[in-house]
């Protein structure tokens, strides 16, 4: 009896062995199916396909902007944007994309600039590389004006002409206004006021008038529209009658380069209104940079692991 009795232990202990190896195997094999579900948008070596996260499509702004239009030679360039597409809506619409992405933490390529209220809000975003120079290297904003302003209104050219600020100026305004609610010009009107140092550079010789008419004429975004609006500001504490026109970008160009408008202080360059400048370059005057360290190109936010435009994967 205590024989048999330790035979049955000892095979039942290998049955017990036995089943245990094989509980182990089918949870090893399930474990496998899940690490395969986990291994969708990756590459072969486990790096995200950010091509494929973001279905190919880069989110833009309005059709016919200067970044847009760089976007679109962007795609036709670069063998790793093969197959991409720019969706053109606005750029509130970007922002509004920009902003849920971020929250959810999810990938996103957008057209981005600076100086722009995105950066002041998500500063940890960074343009990707680009090999090619598609989009250049830093931009500058310049003014220009119309043929004939400095013999006609000298205080005035004086003032356009001495108006310089810098990236976090422009931003902060742009900022200020999505955070609080208030409309560019009301924020605009206050940086005045607290800038005095500033503004007493751009004022600086310039005597004032009675009620002399000016127009300056802007894009219809909002960092053009900070400059604009402050300057109309200043402008006005010295007795002038500003007028501020929102247009098309190209047709900034060709009203200061008819005499339609006095000046615009919206001019990037050297990439991103290059088109539109040269068209009209010898029709209208170009008294130089306002602002310095602008830019543009692809942006994305810092916990995305890309570094380069090239980094990308064509559409299949």
């Amino acid at each position: 009896m205590i024989k048999n009795y330790h035979r049955w232990t000892k095979f039942t202990f290998i049955l017990g062995l036995l089943a245990i190896l094989i509980a182990a195997g089918c949870g090893s094999g399930g474990n496998e199916d899940n690490s395969g579900n986990n291994e969708e948008n990756t590459g072969s070596e486990g790096e995200t396909n950010y091509g494929e996260a973001v279905e190919h499509t880069i989110t833009g702004i309005e059709p016919g902007a200067g970044i847009s239009v760089t976007t679109e030679k962007a795609i036709e360039e670069y063998d790793s944007l093969s197959g991409w597409e720019v969706n053109l809506s606005s750029t509130a619409a970007m922002a509004s994309e920009l902003d849920k992405a971020i929250k959810d933490e999810e990938p996103i390529i957008i057209t981005g600039w600076n100086p722009h209220w995105t950066f002041a809000k998500y500063p940890d975003m960074k343009y990707l590389d680009d090999p090619k120079g598609i989009y250049g290297q830093e931009e500058v904003i310049k003014t220009i004006v119309r043929q004939g302003l400095k013999e006609e209104k000298p205080n005035a050219y004086k003032l356009v002409d001495q108006f310089k600020w810098d990236v976090k100026d422009m931003e902060s305004i742009m900022y200020e206004s999505q955070e609080t609610g208030d409309d560019i010009e009301t924020v605009a009107n206050r940086w005045v006021e607290d800038n005095q140092d500033k503004i007493s550079e751009w004022t600086k010789g310039v005597e004032e008038v009675d009620g002399e008419s000016f127009e300056l004429v802007s894009t219809p975004w909002d960092s053009e529209r900070s400059s604009a609006f402050v300057v109309k500001a200043v402008m006005e504490k010295l007795g002038y009658d500003v007028t501020v026109t929102p247009v098309d970008v190209a047709v900034v160009f060709e009203s200061i380069a008819n005499g339609d408008g006095d000046a615009s202080l919206a001019a990037w360059m050297p990439v991103t209104h290059k088109d539109f400048y040269d068209k009209y370059s010898d029709q209208f005057e170009d008294l130089g940079a306002n602002l310095e360290g602008a830019k543009i190109g692809l942006v994305v936010p810092s916990y995305m692991d890309i570094e380069s435009i090239e980094d990308l994967e064509p559409a299949e």
